[in-house]
């Protein structure tokens, strides 16, 4: 007899074989066709593994948010069968769930290319139709070693288990994975599922390691929800930022001439000055002072900030000449440092918030994580660092989230959920001061729990120096992007002996705040392509209107009128005086999503008005030229969003 206690506190005894998917069922049918798993005393369980003795049950449904990772999980074994199926001899990764689906990491003696997933898909569906239990075995560490002898990946990933836990191995019909579960029990219950591109992926994310092929696909539990899921991919290849980018000329990368190093196009150039003059304009205010620093550095400087030693290997190698050793700069933090140290500071001083408006920095990315403009190798910012007395950091600390929490909400965009990040004391990346690390961990904890700002915890995420607090935003194409970064640290104010003079004359050591602010503006701008879909706001805009004369001959003047006023009010605008015709040059201004194109003809110039047509509308609407001004002016003035 074995008790089974619910999350309401009611409980049940049953009697023999005891699994999720029969206490299902004997609650009722309903809840038994709408069961996936379950967690037994916290532990995730397939719909058929035994409990063996008295337990907290608690059934996923559907419903549940965690049922989607079981079907998934399960979708990735199903993959794993027909390729072993279709492509004998096949060795297999990591097949994870992921956020939106599964993936499964697969070496063939065949590559796997995209016009293959057709007819893995059919004979994933053959398998379905065989509707094959998923059960789980716990065997020995030999007996897992003897079954996946003849794939290397499989017993390097048994090795990585921990001895003093157990091993299990799934299996459907004659496929088998060594896996932790859970599953959903059976293939019959894996109908609605869609193979969805292949990529390259090191072994284990080590580019000395395989190169395998990663198989990505995703899986849902009604027809009608898988639809809905292929119409919103569809919808984001047409927001994909390197799509936009080529067709409205922001930017081009030629990696034959340099990888990871964007050309800023005309357009690109006017959103990133845009941009920067936002940036500079918040900061401004809340009392920052701008200063500029170069792009490069001596050795010696990133060897007593610890860079050299600890993030060597994402930094271009050092150039020497003429005896010296230069390095180009990964992080501004060391250049700031050293305006603090040119002159003697006071506690009256104090805080001193440094920022750079364009800060120019070089990273060596592996190659295959370039992607457009969400990961480069020259990337600039907006990069400020505050060095604050003991009793600022909590005020400080606040102010410089309010004025990222203006940023963001300023953009359109909108914060997803904040880290805290910590360090891992089993990892050797960051410094050994016990202190310092549980003084600064804690401040930035209290800080959130005091404004009430839901948080969670990320151990081993902090910077070598310090814990930080990550600000993470969801990008239209649903990916979770760090926007900014607040971090704490006490470190770097040592090494570089920093001081100022404290009210009794004594000297002390300031406490130094990095500030990300609103990412590097390569991943920025790729954030607003997507989320815009390339039709910005107005005032945000690379060409903000187009003048169109309907003749040259009769209407022309009067354009170049409109065109110099507008010019002079530092409205981004350009004039058609091409020979073409007037539809297609309004079509182009379409094509282009320019926000306002002003067409004038005898109408216009007669009664000094202009009629003109907003992007995405098919309206034209006549007003008096100065009405129009008026109003282009408010909407760049006041960043109207709309």
């Amino acid at each position: 007899m074995i008790k089974i206690t619910f999350p309401d506190g009611n409980f049940r005894e049953y009697e023999g074989e005891v699994t999720v998917e029969s206490i299902a069922q004997s609650i009722s049918p309903g809840l038994r066709k709408k069961s996936v798993a379950g967690y037994v005393n916290g532990d995730l369980y397939d719909l058929n593994r035994v409990i063996e003795s008295d337990a907290e049950v608690k059934i996923i449904t559907k419903e549940d948010k965690e049922a989607f990772s079981v079907l998934n999980h399960s979708t990735a074994h199903l993959m794993a069968h027909a390729i072993t199926n279709l492509y004998p001899g096949a060795k297999f990764g990591v097949g994870p769930d992921i956020e939106e689906g599964f993936y499964y990491d697969v070496m063939t003696e065949e590559p796997i290319v995209f016009d293959d997933l057709v007819k893995i898909e059919k004979e994933m569906s053959r398998i379905v139709s065989q509707a094959l239990p998923i059960t789980r075995e716990v065997v020995s560490r030999g007996r897992a070693f003897e079954i996946f002898e003849d794939d290397e990946y499989k017993v390097e990933l048994i090795h990585a288990i921990p001895k003093d836990e157990e091993v299990s191995v799934y299996r459907q019909g004659d496929f088998k994975d060594v896996c932790r579960g859970g599953h959903i029990g059976n293939t019959k219950h894996i109908k609605h599922f869609k193979l969805l591109n292949v990529a390259g992926a090191y072994w284990r994310g080590d580019s000395d390691n395989d190169m395998l092929t990663r198989v990505y696909g995703t899986s849902w539990f009604s027809k009608e929800a898988l639809a809905e899921h292929l119409h919103i991919l569809e919808e984001r290849k047409e927001r994909d930022h390197r799509k936009l980018g080529k067709e409205l000329r922001i930017f081009e990368i030629f990696p034959e001439y340099g990888q990871g190093l964007p050309i800023w196009l005309p357009n690109g150039y006017a959103i990133k000055r845009v941009l920067e003059e936002y940036a500079y304009k918040l900061e401004r205010k809340a009392g920052y002072k701008h200063i500029s620093t170069p792009i490069l550095g001596n050795k010696t400087l990133y060897e007593t900030s610890g860079h050299w030693d600890l993030y060597q290997e994402g930094m271009y190698p050092a150039m020497e000449r003429n005896g010296e050793v230069n390095v180009l700069r990964p992080m501004s933090c060391p250049h700031h440092i050293l305006a603090y140290k040119t002159d003697l500071r006071s506690y009256r001083d104090l805080p001193i918030r440094f920022s750079e408006t364009n800060a120019i920095m070089h990273r060596y990315e592996a190659s295959g994580s370039l992607t457009g403009l969400e990961r480069v190798r020259s990337l600039s910012l907006t990069d400020a660092h505050l060095f604050v007395r003991p009793d600022q950091i909590k005020s400080e600390i606040k102010a410089a989230y309010d004025l990222i929490f203006e940023a963001i909400n300023g953009l359109g965009l909108q914060i997803d959920y904040v880290e805290l990040a910590l360090r891992d004391e089993e990892k050797g990346k960051y410094h050994d001061d016990d202190k310092l690390w549980e003084e600064a961990e804690s401040m930035l904890r209290s800080f959130l729990d005091e404004n009430n700002i839901e948080y969670i915890e990320m151990k081993g995420e902090a910077a070598f120096y310090g814990p930080k607090i990550d600000i993470q935003v969801r990008t239209a194409m649903n990916k979770i992007i760090t926007m900014s970064t607040v971090q704490l640290d006490f470190l770097l104010p040592e090494r570089f002996d920093l001081n100022y003079i404290a009210e009794g004359g004594a000297k002390v050591r300031p406490v130094m705040i990095h500030r990300g602010f609103i990412s590097t503006y390569e991943r920025l701008i790729s954030i607003l392509l997507e989320q815009y879909k390339g039709a910005f706001p107005t005032w945000l805009a690379p060409v903000q209107a187009t003048v169109i004369p309907v003749s040259l001959d009769v209407h022309v003047d009067y354009a170049k009128e409109i065109y110099e006023d507008l010019f002079d009010a530092d409205v981004r605008i350009e004039q058609d005086l091409r020979e073409e015709k007037l539809g297609y040059k309004i079509r182009e201004a379409q094509t282009k999503k320019i926000p306002y194109q002003l067409v004038l003809g005898d109408k216009e110039v007669a009664d000094k008005s202009v009629t003109y047509r907003k992007f995405g509308s098919t309206e034209q609407v006549t007003v008096p030229y100065n009405e129009f001004k008026e109003m282009i002016l408010s909407e760049i003035k006041n960043r109207t969003l709309k």
